[in-house]
């Protein structure tokens, strides 16, 4: 998930009012909110789109004290607790929103990643499941559900999912790089290194994609190959720690 930060200069009590301000001008906001001058859920997105959570959260907790069963509100205030580092709050903001409206997509998807985030796999399976039985062809639920799985060791069952979302969109770098890790952690390590090679010699490739590769490489038994690609973005002793985890998941006494 994107993580926005939160800038100090920007979210002090002048500025923010301010801003509220501005946006409250700019917004196409419902007729209600125009009229009353209560600021409105696009003003939460706007603040969230500008780095702004702790505004957002503040938009969001004015709308709930008139309006407490507001789900655009309750869903805008999880994704705002999440960007604070506040997951317990957050979860609540979208079981709170999830009590009003069960298919909630937003609080959904939202609630599937803090539990995945949490390590509760199987509970961040059967909640990307019910935002997929409204969508199923929604491609990040799609990509968190084969996660999900995943880390429950179901690979099988998470190559399909992965296969799914790039039928439906062949070019989906998340999928393709999800399907290669699981791969690898399904003893295909060889065919996860040939899908990995490509986008992690890009030069637009992240640390997470070389991480990815390097992962891959050994568990194929290319170690050498592995920690070299670790020493790019890690230093000598973080690369060997690395390594050995990943070396890690080839023993069967694990």
């Amino acid at each position: 998930m994107t993580q926005r930060t939160t800038r100090n200069g920007w979210t002090n009590g002048i500025f923010s009012i301010g801003l509220l301000l501005l946006l409250a001008a700019c917004a196409t906001g419902g007729a209600a909110d125009q009229q009353s001058g209560k600021p409105g859920v696009n003003i939460a997105d706007a603040a969230l789109d500008g780095g702004m959570p702790q505004t957002a959260l503040d938009v969001t907790r004015t709308i709930l004290q008139s309006d407490p069963h507001n789900v655009d509100a309750l869903e805008r205030q999880g994704i705002a607790l999440t960007q604070l580092n506040q997951p317990d709050a957050a979860m609540e903001a979208y079981q709170r929103a999830l009590a009003v409206d069960p298919a909630a997509p937003t609080a959904l998807l939202g609630l599937g990643r803090l539990q995945l985030a949490r390590g509760s796999a199987a509970d961040a399976e059967h909640t990307f499941s019910k935002l997929l039985v409204k969508t199923p062809a929604d491609r990040t639920a799609l990509n968190d559900l084969g996660v999900a799985l995943d880390l429950q060791g179901h690979h099988a069952a998470a190559q399909e999912v992965y296969a799914k979302v790039l039928h439906l969109a062949p070019d989906d770098r998340a999928a393709s790089i999800n399907l290669a890790l699981s791969l690898s952690l399904s003893g295909q390590a060889d065919q996860s290194v040939a899908m990995l090679r490509g986008p992690a010699t890009q030069p637009d490739a992240t640390p997470r994609v070389r991480d990815d590769l390097a992962l891959a490489l050994a568990l194929s038994g290319s170690p050498k190959e592995a920690e070299k690609l670790l020493l790019t973005d890690l230093s000598p002793g973080d690369a060997a720690a690395a390594l050995a985890g990943y070396q890690a998941l080839n023993d069967p006494h694990k």
